[in-house]
């Protein structure tokens, strides 16, 4: 069983909402179990738990909010070695755009590769200029269509990801799936 966990923090809601979006996206490769969980009832055995990890924080002066590198910092700490090499990407929202989201989720993964995690960022545009190099973000909650593709497509890259690495499900490989890809148009 492909095991995803889904951890973030939010305040407004709004990181909430993209976080069920990267959970819905992930649920899209079969035989994956996705767990959601906010900061606040998560524990080190979720973390233990998954295979691959979507880290979702609103954007805290161009970081990761307090609440969520608290998370890592004292919850995590003493489980240090039993994380790493597992899968991790990030996602993030902020009051508004240029809110510094895309740094918010560069210090999501400067935690979690601290941790041994893998990260990645996604190629695929989900529109003609969106794509998620960093992670999925939004400017408040994500509202428009475009947005949410791109949270779900977030997950989906994760769910593929522990599928191929650590489950050896080469079927699920995105290079597999050439025609589901978007490229910009010029």
């Amino acid at each position: 069983m492909n095991k995803i966990l889904v951890l973030f923090d939010s305040h407004s809601g709004h990181t909430a909402r993209m976080a069920a979006l990267v959970a819905e996206g992930a649920n899209t490769i079969s035989g994956t179990e996705v767990r959601l969980k906010s900061v606040d009832e998560a524990t080190a055995d979720d973390v233990i738990w998954c295979d691959g990890l979507a880290a979702g924080s609103p954007t805290n002066m161009g970081l990761l909010s307090w609440k969520m590198k608290k998370f890592w910092d004292e919850t995590m700490m003493p489980q240090w070695a039993k994380v790493d090499g597992k899968i991790a990407c990030a996602f993030s929202s902020s009051g508004a755009w240029g809110g510094g989201s895309e740094i918010a989720c560069q210090s999501l993964l400067t935690v979690l590769m601290n941790f041994g995690f893998l990260v990645f960022g996604v190629t695929d545009y989900v529109s003609r200029e969106l794509t998620l190099h960093y992670g999925a973000i939004a400017a408040k909650e994500p509202r428009d269509d475009e947005t949410q593709a791109a949270c779900r497509k977030l997950g989906r890259r994760l769910a593929e990801w522990t599928a191929v690495y650590a489950h050896g499900r080469d079927e699920e490989h995105p290079k597999h799936k050439s025609s589901e890809r978007m490229l910009p148009s010029a």
